[in-house]
């Protein structure tokens, strides 16, 4: 153990976790202590290497905005639990649960009668000077009177040991949802320690949440459908947006995906609107509503404020509830809690000053260097200053800002973060790092339910006095000790399920999901087609001695397809290709199309199996690396090559790992789209080319086809045209050929026709026949003439340019019957 802590130094200031001051281990901690001395430092970082692989399987991410490591950046999680002993959360939990139900008090009399302000308990400069004060929610009744259905409270303990209250979290709290992630992680490293220390579970928490919300969304007597709000995958906890929508069990929707129609609030699915009857938020207030709210959002949903006002849908936390994120509220709240609970609040705020009030500014400007200042208002976009930090003059700009707009600002002592062990890896033993943590409390039947745990931020530096996760912190997870109740530490499934429950198919399926899933198909098709033929650009190119007739034809055909630059800009060959690989101004390039891959693989990351979604990830990696790429066209080769192989892998774990339900069938369909389109254009410009005999064209026309060793082991011969066309056309049980596809797409659209009651479709099917029915036999030279082989080969160029032109066509009505949700009328207006 001395080994582990010979970098751990205590700092008199801060209050330890670990360690009390006379340096002895807390008698909580005694367990983990006895774990780690059992482990050697080797075997400890195992355990951490355990954690970092986990969350890159499971994908955990946290996005930080402008990060250099990348929109996804992987969530930091320490080996080491934040433990609290069992008769000190009980002081925490109750403080939490007073203070949630003040919070929920103040925001119905704010959104109510307004005595607080009436009263002088409240400056009216801070609330209706907040941008989150929504005055179209005013006199708007509630369900339940519950406006926080959850709650969060950042903590930070006092060098005497006590906890203070270092801000509220009211509006859409964050961070259980990684919690949770945190907890079955870090159980998992110490499964032996988790279960001896009998650790409380989480489950509860989560359970009063659905609970809760059943309970209060006006289901009218249907069964209540609730939908999990975000603001998309940029924001920066949409991990946990999706992770908390898959453990509720309910569907992860953006603003897009609803409609509001007579105050009604719909979900848009493939088999139409269905009615959402709550949403739990993961959205600001006044994002959520571009009518009544903020005009320029386009994040949120028209008119659900006008379904919240009649009753029609439940929102959580209610809209107007970030008003009381202002740290200028704090000062205040210890009067209020006499007010409105009778009784003194038993969390204390850490010391603050809103300097709206005269004597309260100057009361702040005499102790200014001690003091940290913040914004009163989401609004003032700039960060908290030390007045410590700053000189001479800079501190007197500071005062002379504070004078010139005193309600604009809180003043704040600055708090002294406790400290706990957290694991080196480079240094293989413990340091201690400044820690906070987040507290969540969900409303019930009789009070809020806090969650026995929470999320404990870390520092990222050792010297670091302020902790933030968009600062490149880390997290623990959170063991609080002491009797569990009963019951499993799952909460799905509670109520028993019989044969009327069962489901084979995701009734609530948002169509943008499916609409992403039919691109996600077309885009790996799409990549995977122009990989195989910028290989064969690449190698024809490369290889000198190859015919370059071949390379000709292979040119003229990329040039055909718009996939190679024509040159006309007086551009060499060799920039051409780079240009089609790696253009950020050509929009058809590789790199262009896997970014758009990615992009639409995000959108439905919730409908991927693991193994699909670490196949994307290692994709990312490759689509990352072909960014840096140079033009060494040996390493591009190299890297098509893997490409390919890794669009191969992403094919077959959307054909094995997908339940076949609406969403796989529009990623097959949007596949097959795709390759019907590339194959059938592919072919008949090489058709219509004079190297149509060519042996050498023919072999890259296998090639790109997918289907040069089922050639050679069929025939044992050079590549000719007619069992060439033969196995790239005609052949259905080939899954490359073009009558393969098109008996796919006409299978998969006569399920949706069946599905749907959707009209049939002829002219697919009549092109069908068509093809079907073309013999090659009528390009035998012994029996017809040149002239006449080349009209047949024209024909069938034009035959094939009309199966492509027509699957684009589908792929417009699929878009326009399921995508875009429109009135029977105006759907038939626009056909």
């Amino acid at each position: 153990m001395a080994d582990l802590l010979a970098d751990y130094s205590l700092n008199d200031a801060a209050y330890n976790e670990l360690l009390d001051t006379d340096g002895q281990v807390r008698p909580h901690w005694r367990r983990i202590v006895e774990q780690l001395q059992r482990n050697t430092p080797f075997q400890l970082q195992l355990r951490q290497d355990l954690l970092a692989r986990q969350i890159q399987e499971n994908g955990i991410t946290y996005n930080v905005y402008a990060d250099p490591e990348g929109a996804d950046r992987p969530w930091e999680l320490d080996l080491l639990p934040n433990v609290i002993a069992a008769d000190e959360w009980q002081v925490i939990a109750k403080g939490v649960a007073q203070r949630a139900e003040l919070l929920n008090q103040v925001l119905a009399d704010l959104y109510g009668p307004q005595t607080l302000l009436a009263d002088g308990l409240l400056p009216a400069e801070l609330v209706f000077g907040h941008n989150n004060f929504l005055w179209p929610c005013q006199g708007i009744e509630v369900p339940g009177a519950t406006y926080l259905h959850i709650y969060a409270v950042d903590l930070a303990r006092a060098p005497d040991g006590r906890w203070w209250v270092t801000a509220d979290r009211t509006q859409a709290p964050s961070g259980a949802g990684y919690a949770l992630e945190n907890r079955q992680i870090v159980s998992r490293a110490f499964p032996d320690l988790y279960r001896d220390m009998r650790v409380q579970h989480l489950a509860g928490f989560f359970r009063t949440l659905q609970e809760t919300i059943a309970r209060q969304a006006p289901a009218d007597g249907e069964t209540p459908l609730v939908v999990v709000l975000t603001a998309g995958r940029l924001n920066e906890s949409y991990f946990e947006h999706l992770y908390l929508a898959r453990q509720l069990g309910y569907p992860l929707v953006e603003g897009t995906d609803l409609t509001v129609r007579d105050a009604t609030v719909y979900l848009k699915t493939l088999a139409g609107l269905r009615r959402v009857h709550a949403i739990l938020r993961r959205l600001d207030d006044d994002f959520c509503d571009p009518l009544e709210l903020r005009i320029d959002s386009a994040l949120g949903v028209p008119g659900l404020l006008d379904a919240v006002r009649q009753g029609r849908v439940l929102v959580t936390n209610a809209l107007g509830s970030g008003v009381l994120e202002s740290p200028g509220f704090s000062g205040f709240l210890p009067a209020i809690s006499e007010k409105l609970l009778g009784e003194p609040l038993l969390l204390p705020s850490i010391a603050s000053w809103w300097c709206g009030e005269p004597p309260v500014l100057e009361e702040a400007l005499g102790k200014l260097p001690e003091l940290l200042i913040r914004p009163s208002f989401p609004s003032q976009s700039f960060d908290p200053v030390f007045a410590r930090d700053l000189d001479e003059p800079q501190r007197e700009a500071l005062e002379q800002r504070l004078r010139n707009r005193p309600y604009a600002y809180v003043a704040q002592e600055v708090a002294q973060l406790s400290q706990a062990p957290v694991w080196q890896s480079d240094k293989r033993c413990l340091a201690p790092r400044a820690i906070g943590m987040r507290v969540f409390a969900v409303a019930g039947p009789n009070g809020y339910r806090v969650m026995p745990g929470g999320l404990t931020r870390v520092a990222a530096q050792a010297d670091a006095e302020v902790v933030s996760m968009q600062r490149g912190g880390a997290s623990k997870d959170t063991w609080v000790l002491g009797s569990r109740s009963t019951g499993s530490e799952s909460w799905q499934g509670m109520r028993p399920l019989g044969v009327a429950d069962l489901v084979r198919s995701d009734p609530y399926l948002p169509s943008r999901i499916v609409e992403n899933l039919f691109w996600f198909g077309r885009y790996s098709s799409r990549c995977e087609g122009n990989a195989r033929l910028l290989r064969i650009m690449l190698s024809r190119y490369v290889d000198d001695d190859d015919d370059p007739r071949a390379l000709e034809a292979v040119l003229s055909l990329g040039e055909r397809l718009g996939l190679l630059p024509d040159g006309e800009g007086g551009q060499t060959l060799e920039q051409r290709l780079e240009q089609a690989l790696l253009g950020d101004e050509w929009p058809v390039s590789l790199r262009t199309n896997l970014q758009h891959l990615i992009w639409t693989a995000g959108s439905v990351r919730g409908k991927l199996s693991q193994a699909n979604w670490q196949a994307l990830l290692e994709l990312q990696i490759e689509a990352q690396e072909l960014e840096v790429q140079q033009t060494d066209f040996g390493e591009a080769l190299d890297f098509l090559n893997g490409l390919v192989m890794s669009l191969a892998a992403l094919s077959g774990f959307a054909l094995d790992d997908m339940t076949r339900d609406d969403g796989w069938r529009f990623l097959v369909i949007g596949r097959c789209i795709e390759r019907l389109q590339f194959m059938s254009e592919s072919i008949a410009s090489f058709i219509r080319s004079p190297m149509v005999d060519d042996q050498s064209a023919l072999e890259w026309l296998l090639e790109l086809g997918n289907s040069s060793i089922t050639y050679r082991t069929r025939y044992l011969a050079t590549a000719q045209l007619i069992p060439v066309l033969d196995l790239l056309l005609l052949d259905d049980q080939n899954p490359h050929a073009v009558l393969f596809q098109l008996r796919t797409l006409l299978n998969s659209q006569a399920r949706l026709v069946e599905r749907f009651d959707l009209p049939a479709s002829s002219k697919l099917a009549s092109l069908e026949r068509q093809l079907s029915g073309f013999s090659l036999a009528t390009l035998e030279n012994s029996l017809f003439g040149p002239s006449s082989v080349r009209a047949v080969l024209n024909g069938l160029a034009q035959l094939l340019e009309s199966i492509a032109q027509a699957s684009a066509e589908i792929s417009d009505q699929l878009a326009l019957r399921f995508f875009v949700h429109v009135d029977a009328s105006q759907r038939t207006q626009s056909s």
